[in-house]
């Protein structure tokens, strides 16, 4: 029994997890024979209808969240919100992305059927497949193909990240080489030479990628003369040993992304660390702490820390980087004098 018909589309919000996982979740459901649908980037539309629907103490990326979900309400017939409690043993995630998709139920009531797959690898790899089988026969009941898509699937999720550690890609340009026939990656080791500073920017790929809620931030760092490095271009394994450094076992998923990325880079030498929070997110407070004491221990490495919410103007964001980028310069001519 099939279960397709030819405007059958799948839609993905283009926020919080979308930048680790999006090309793994794309080819799953196109090798399944559906078509996905992704919502458009960050808009200020997007974030007032999200604000609109949340409580005000809902963070910010959460909000985003349900703005880009709002966006895709008439274009797609079921919506793709898995609840991701664990990727690895003993940590767990935010309490957002467990129960992100009953959160989307409460509040978009017009939204299509929502796939709510479970993924936690705690629980063992048979149960992991079983759910998986049970997001395939949505659109198959043959298991063989539902295997073999999940299979293109990881293959394709390993070959994104190698691409991004390999080419020094973000996650955006490393999407847009997959999915674009215009092959629009970028040269960076052309793109990089007129830069004379190396400043890494550590925190989730969701504040850090998300242009539109910080202010370009990656964008504005390179005009400003600096050559930016992020958790992406480091081998995980790298990231895992100098989490364990900083912080022993992990307790939390994604620690990588702020503790590893951060005391990794710390260690190597880079100019300076911007580490990127969300306003009111209690983990990355935690961790994002972590990294500032080690930065306050080693004496050698500036260290800022910016938060965002709704409410963070460019001005202020602008002011502040050019702020920290002068004392990064002046520190670099101190220490080439002496």
């Amino acid at each position: 029994m099939n279960f397709l018909t030819a405007m059958t589309k799948v839609g993905i919000p283009r926020a919080l997890l979308y930048y680790q996982y999006y090309p793994m979740w794309r080819t799953f459901f196109e090798e399944l024979g559906v078509e996905t649908v992704l919502s458009t980037p960050t808009t200020k539309a997007m974030v007032n209808s999200g604000c609109s629907r949340m409580v005000a103490e809902t963070c910010l990326p959460v909000k985003v969240f349900c703005g880009h979900a709002l966006s895709l309400v008439d274009k797609c017939d079921y919506m793709f919100i898995p609840a991701i409690r664990s990727m690895g043993k003993r940590a767990y995630n935010c309490s957002k992305f467990l129960g992100l998709p009953d959160m989307m139920k409460a509040v978009i009531p017009e939204c299509p059927l929502i796939l709510d797959m479970d993924i936690d690898v705690t629980n063992g790899k048979r149960t992991l497949y079983q759910n998986i089988y049970s997001l395939g026969r949505h659109f198959t009941w043959n298991p063989a193909k539902v295997k073999k898509a999940a299979e293109k699937a990881w293959e394709c999720h390993l070959a994104y990240y190698q691409q991004m550690f390999s080419q020094g890609l973000t996650p955006t340009q490393a999407i847009d080489e997959i999915f674009s026939e215009k092959g629009v990656g970028v040269d960076q080791e052309t793109a990089n030479s007129s830069l004379t500073l190396t400043v890494a920017v550590v925190g989730h790929p969701y504040l850090i990628y998300d242009d539109y809620i910080n202010h370009r931030l990656i964008h504005r760092l390179q005009t400003m003369g600096a050559r930016v490095l992020t958790p992406e271009m480091v081998d995980e394994e790298v990231l895992d040993v100098a989490m364990t450094k900083l912080v022993g076992n992990p307790r939390w998923t994604y620690e990588v992304d702020v503790i590893g990325a951060g005391g990794y880079y710390l260690e190597v030498k880079v100019d300076g660390v911007i580490g990127v929070i969300a306003f009111g997110c209690g983990p990355d407070s935690v961790m994002m702490d972590m990294v500032y004491r080690k930065a306050k221990r080693l004496k050698a490495i500036p260290f800022m820390c910016l938060t965002l919410d709704e409410h963070t103007a460019d001005a202020g964001l602008v002011t502040r980087l050019e702020a920290f980028l002068d004392m990064v310069k002046r520190r670099r001519r101190e220490q080439t004098c002496v």
